[in-house]
């Protein structure tokens, strides 16, 4: 199997990559796909609640930091 890469910012960030951790252009590809496909599961689940949160309208108000150092005895 072949993958060609033939874009120039594409094949500079694998070559850094393989640079900084010492390994070749091949694992560096695999690394980053393996890490970038573990974070989007996280970013899936967390995408509702960001929208749910930014359908909240704001009060305006701040919070009172005594209150709430209150509540632990602060």
């Amino acid at each position: 199997m072949a993958l060609h890469i033939r874009n120039d910012k594409a094949d500079r960030l694998v070559r850094k990559l393989a640079a900084m951790k010492k390994i070749g252009v091949t694992e560096a590809v695999i690394l980053a796909v393996e890490n970038e496909v573990k974070r989007a599961p996280l970013a899936e689940r967390i995408r509702p609640i960001q929208e749910r949160l930014a359908r909240v309208p704001d009060t305006g108000l701040e919070a009172d930091k005594a209150f709430f150092d209150s509540l632990n005895d602060e």
